[in-house]
């Protein structure tokens, strides 16, 4: 079960383009930092920053190999955070059905 916590980091997180790119590129492959500040016009400790609000959202993880860290996407967070979207888009889909209804018999 999806938190509403969960569910709003995974949204800040990815309100910035810039994390949102950072995630396309990790989507992609494993990478460290420093590869990603390679690829972005943002400097390594700029994307240390959106990398530590990805890994807090769940989105992201790294694991340590020698002196790098090689971060990746954690899928999980994003189907957990889609089933909730999902499940919000029946919801509203439920009640407009109501509504086109109630109005059809007006």
């Amino acid at each position: 079960m999806t938190t509403a916590v969960e569910v709003d980091r995974v949204f800040v997180a990815l309100a910035d383009p810039t994390r949102r790119r950072v995630l396309e590129l990790l989507g992609r492959s494993p990478s460290t930092a420093s590869a990603l500040a390679r690829e972005l016009p943002v400097t390594r400790q700029g994307i240390l920053k959106h990398l530590g609000v990805l890994r807090a959202s769940g989105l992201v993880t790294g694991v340590r190999a020698g002196r790098e860290v090689r971060f990746q996407v954690r899928p999980e967070s994003l189907v957990a955070t889609a089933s909730w979207m999902t499940s919000l888009a029946a919801t509203w889909d439920e009640r407009l059905a109501l509504l086109k209804r109630q109005a059809e018999q007006s």
